[in-house]
Order: C-alpha cells, then structure tokens, then sequence
C-alpha cells in the first residue's frame, strides 16, 4: 500500500504553487469517499491521498519546515492510511447550534462503537474507534472520531465479487443505514483493500 515519506511531501514553497490543483484533486477524489449516514453524521474513508493533503494543509498552515514539526505531522496523520486488510474513516458528528451540538453529544455517547459495515448478508465489521487517544468521557461523545473496520480475505473476495456494502449504526438515539452504497464509493473503497 502508498505510504507517505518525509521525503515524498512538497517543500512548502512547492506545495503553495501546487496548492490549487491538488486541493482540485483532493475534493473531487473526495466526493467518492464521503457519506452522509443520516442527518448528522459524515464519514470520510481516508487513503494516502487524503491523508498526504491533510498533511501539507497542516505544515502550510502552521508553517512548519523543521524536521522535528514535519515527523510530528507524520506521525499524527500516517497511521489513517489502510493497510490493505482495512478500511479507514474519519467520523464528523455535526450539529451547527453549539447548544444543541452539547446535549446531542451526551445522547450519542457511545456511537463509534456502533459504526459497522456490512458486505451482503454477512455479519456486520464493527469499527474499531479512536486508537490514538480517548475521545469520549463519562458525560459525552467527541463529534469527530477515527475508525478502523477491519476485512478479512473472504469478506474481501465476497466485496470484489459484486456484493453490495452497506453502512450504519446500532445506536439507540441514532439507528441509521445506508443499504447499499453508490458503486463509485464501493469502487473507491475497493482500492484500500489489498
């Protein structure tokens, strides 16, 4: 699978001239790696190219050039790349009134443990949320979360056969689904898994 090098990341004199057209690329590669499940939830499966935008967006707009703060952001953001055996997402909980976006996190607790997908009519794969660091705490949720669905070989040939994949959740105050996924997302997520 891509990786991403100190080496393989624009200067950021290069990365300002290159910015418009790769910001171009991005959003449209984007467009078939974003799901809107329900009305409040977003997941964007991440790759290298996402994850390489995220990257320098990060060192331009902090301007960093130093080693030690360019490893910083590699580390940070490296380990949303799949692998080969995964598919991995960025999970945005999104309420624009901040008072309500409060009380909705409290009732959501718990909800990326309830993220799943699921290949035709085989049992649904449970994200495995926030490996970095504990997002939730004993009153509320976060409203972004970092997941990791795990495929094993036959899920992935049943995938690559044509079976359709959906998308939802299993919690109470948010039992949402998308019951087949676009074929352009499935055609995407299919190249994150080896």
């Amino acid at each position: 699978m891509p990786t991403i090098s100190r080496e393989s990341l624009l200067t950021l004199e290069a990365y300002a001239r290159e910015r418009d057209a790769f910001r171009t690329r991005v959003l449209a590669h984007k467009r078939h790696r974003t799901l809107h499940v329900g009305p409040h939830v977003t997941l964007i499966f991440e790759d290298e190219l996402t994850v390489r935008y995220q990257i320098q967006e990060m060192l331009r707009i902090e301007r960093t050039f130093d080693e030690k703060g360019i490893r910083a952001e590699l580390d940070a953001y490296t380990p949303l790349i799949p692998d080969g055996t995964n598919l991995k997402a960025t999970m945005m909980i999104e309420f624009e009134d901040p008072d309500q976006r409060k009380i909705e996190l409290e009732r959501l607790k718990g909800i990326e443990r309830s993220v799943y997908l699921q290949v035709g009519g085989l049992p649904k794969i449970y994200a495995i949320a926030d490996e970095d660091l504990e997002r939730e705490n004993e009153k509320k949720t976060s409203a972004v979360h970092f997941l990791r669905f795990e495929f094993d070989p036959a899920v992935v040939s049943t995938l690559r056969g044509g079976s359709s994949i959906a998308v939802g959740f299993d919690h109470p105050n948010y039992a949402e689904r998308i019951g087949a996924l676009p074929p352009e997302v499935v055609a995407s997520l299919l190249h994150d898994l080896a």
